[in-house]
């Protein structure tokens, strides 16, 4: 859905979506805006941080639908469809505070890893906004990757899902791979990487822990942290 495509890595504000036009109607915030000289009216749902949207045809109450199927063409359906997406880019652009990734467990890790070590996610491979880097500020080293791979590349079911790798001694690894929600490392080195879906299958501080031991196994021993 064009919707789940412009917001997915945005978290609505609803103090600026209020300001915007948004109305609470029902536990949802709802707009309403008249487009193709008030034939139709675009209706945007927010429930939660999900945004949903209809176009109705105004003189006959009916659900207008022609704009979501590609194979229409005409003038204009291409008028609607192109209107309508700049609603959606306005509210994202006006509304919305843009995150580094889908997942709400990649956010909070990304975040917690800013505070312990002062690495900042690196989008290093051009025109690439799903795969990033966390390097060791102490000597650029790698110790945190996080990508957007198809899970089934991993022996799940066909979905795009968020994984992490991070770099551990290799005894470490072989232990952990028994565990629900460890793989062995997806592109990288099997033996001293190994990969993690960040789907809340392993719990934050799990996880910390990991990211942790990367975070040491990458850092010269003289000069490692003393918070950690």
């Amino acid at each position: 859905m064009l919707e789940d495509k412009i917001f997915q890595k945005c978290q609505i504000n609803k103090e600026k979506a209020l300001e915007y036009g948004f109305r609470v109607e029902n536990e949802k915030m709802v707009y309403r805006k008249p487009i193709m000289n008030h034939t139709l009216i675009v209706e945007i749902i927010v429930i939660g941080n999900k945004v949903e949207g209809k176009i109705f045809d105004k003189e006959l109450g009916e659900e207008y639908t022609s704009f979501r199927v590609e194979k229409n063409t005409g003038e204009f359906v291409n008028k609607v469809r192109e209107e309508y997406q700049r609603i959606l880019e306005d509210i994202k652009e006006k509304c919305c505070i843009e995150k580094p990734y889908v997942s709400k467990q990649a956010n909070r890790l990304s975040e917690w890893i800013k505070k312990q070590y002062g690495s900042s996610p690196e989008f290093l491979w051009k025109e690439d906004s799903k795969n990033s880097v966390f390097r060791n500020t102490l000597n650029k080293k790698w110790y945190g990757i996080i990508m957007t791979i198809n899970k089934k590349k991993l022996g799940g079911e066909e979905k795009e899902v968020e994984v992490m790798n991070v770099k551990l001694p290799p005894e470490e690894i072989e232990e952990l791979i028994k565990k629900e929600g460890y793989y062995r490392a997806y592109h990288m080195n099997k033996k001293y990487w190994i990969t993690f879906i960040l789907d809340d299958t392993i719990s934050d501080e799990e996880l910390k822990e990991k990211i942790k031991r990367s975070y040491q196994y990458t850092t010269p021993a003289k000069k490692k942290k003393g918070n950690e």
